[in-house]
């Protein structure tokens, strides 16, 4: 299983902290997962500040997860601050935005994934999937850390998977090694984890058992 470990931060203090975290068991270049909320779209406010991260000199990828209303408005910010990956909601897409944020993520040669709120369903999202090539199934509501899974959204990961046998399937929360191998035994190859990993009393042990699964 692809693991991929998240920071979802009030702070920039908080944000660094976690990088020096993944420091001791993740190698240069490999992926880190930000959290952006916007206070709207989901109600818990996180850092989300492009130029601060580059600031920081990471020495990891980046994956950035806009939960917000109008993610066409952060795009060029956080491509412009290295990011290797956007993910952006269903809910918050219009024709207009979605081909917009496309256009300007392959002009910066980056992967678009598509996530959805666990409500909503297979027939919600089927129209988008000839547009995109890696999706996440949030399995939580959209805001904070240390939520708890919600096995419903196994039926999402079982129809993205018999769609399309090729593509990337990521789950964001919830994750321990219990719902990690449940996701997996549905279809999903990459799961994304925060609270696993960072409120562990070794994290690289926590991040390597999720690894091996």
């Amino acid at each position: 299983m692809k693991v991929i470990p998240v920071i979802n931060c009030p702070d920039v203090e908080c944000v660094q902290k976690k990088i020096d975290i993944a420091k001791t068991f993740l190698e240069a270049g490999d992926l880190l997962h930000l959290d952006v909320t916007d206070g709207s779209f989901a109600a818990h406010k996180t850092w989300a500040d492009p130029l601060g991260w580059v600031k920081l000199k990471s020495p990891f990828g980046l994956e950035v997860h806009l939960m917000v209303d109008h993610p066409e408005e952060y795009v060029d910010n956080w491509l412009a601050a290295g990011a290797r990956r956007l993910i952006v909601h269903a809910e918050s897409l219009t024709p207009q935005s979605m081909h917009e944020i496309l256009s300007t993520a392959e002009r910066y040669h980056v992967e678009v994934m598509l996530s959805s709120k666990p409500e909503s369903t297979a027939d919600d999202i089927a129209h988008y999937l000839k547009h995109f090539h890696s999706f996440q199934v949030l399995a939580v509501q959209p805001g904070p850390s240390g939520q708890v899974f919600l096995p419903f959204i196994e039926e999402k990961i079982r129809f993205l998977r018999e769609e399309l046998p090729d593509v990337t399937i990521e789950v964001d929360g919830g994750m321990n090694p219990e719902t990690a191998r449940l996701v997996e035994k549905v279809g999903a190859d990459t799961i994304v984890s925060s609270s696993y990993i960072f409120n562990s009393a070794d994290p690289k042990k926590a991040y390597e058992e999720l690894s091996a699964i």
